[in-house]
């Protein structure tokens, strides 16, 4: 009995040791904040980077440490949320608002908009299909934001675009999840790959970077952006779900 016991306190401990690992997110979102309102953009990249990296691998650890067994008091994908939600919405629009790239009346509307849109979308039931593939725009700003710092236009062009993709959060088109859409999921993650290495030269040099690396990020935007179309059947996943 007391193996026992002992084997079913070290599940538990494992199961919190993973809901703390999910929530160290929201620290490393804290630190990319601070440096955001400093204006230090690739230091907030370089802090996002690590709070991707946690919000990668925590699902897998989840899995295998069977969290919804063992520490059913805290819901990871709850959890989860709130840091996506800090790291992947809160953090890139007040880069972009300190920015200084945004006209100071309509760009602070278009962000209030826009943040005020993806807590919705983030309170969405429906947000995935049942194939994994993200229903409307899937919120992610921070992405959104390199591109707007790396590639700078007139303001007015870049509030129209925000509200955009705002409203693609709430259209009947798809979105790729890397990690769980299983068509073409090897090329996809490839594609990935080389949108990291991309980024990071292109954040290494205070997102201007060499014009290959830029190109790059072009080039794969179009692939994650085309992908959806390419795809047979992809109009009826909302059917499927």
């Amino acid at each position: 009995m007391q193996e026992r016991g002992g084997k079913s306190q070290f599940k538990t401990a494992a199961a919190l040791a993973v809901h703390i690992f999910t929530a160290s997110g929201a620290a490393l979102g804290l630190l990319a904040l601070e440096r955001a309102v400093a204006r230090d953009f690739p230091a907030m990249f370089g802090w996002l980077a690590l709070a991707l990296f946690v919000d990668g691998i925590d699902g897998t650890l989840a899995r295998m440490a069977h969290v919804k067994e063992h520490a059913s008091r805290f819901d990871g994908e709850l959890l989860d949320l709130v840091v996506d939600f800090l790291t992947y919405v809160i953090v890139p629009v007040v880069a972009l608002w300190q920015s200084g790239l945004l006209l100071p009346v309509p760009g602070s509307v278009t962000l209030l908009i826009l943040t005020t849109a993806s807590a919705l979308y983030f309170a969405n039931k429906r947000m995935k299909t049942a194939d994994h593939w993200f229903r409307g725009f899937p919120a992610i700003w921070n992405v959104v934001a390199i591109y707007v710092l790396a590639f700078p236009l007139p303001g007015w062009i870049i509030c129209v675009l925000l509200l955009v993709f705002t409203l693609l959060m709430f259209m009947p088109v798809y979105f790729v999840h890397p990690m769980r859409v299983q068509k073409w999921r090897v090329l996809t993650n490839a594609v990935g790959a080389v949108w990291c290495v991309c980024a990071a030269l292109v954040i290494n040099d205070n997102l201007s970077g060499p014009a290959y690396a830029r190109a790059g990020l072009i080039a794969t935007a179009c692939y994650f952006l085309l992908l959806p179309l390419t795809l047979r059947g992809a109009q009826n996943q909302e059917g499927r779900a």
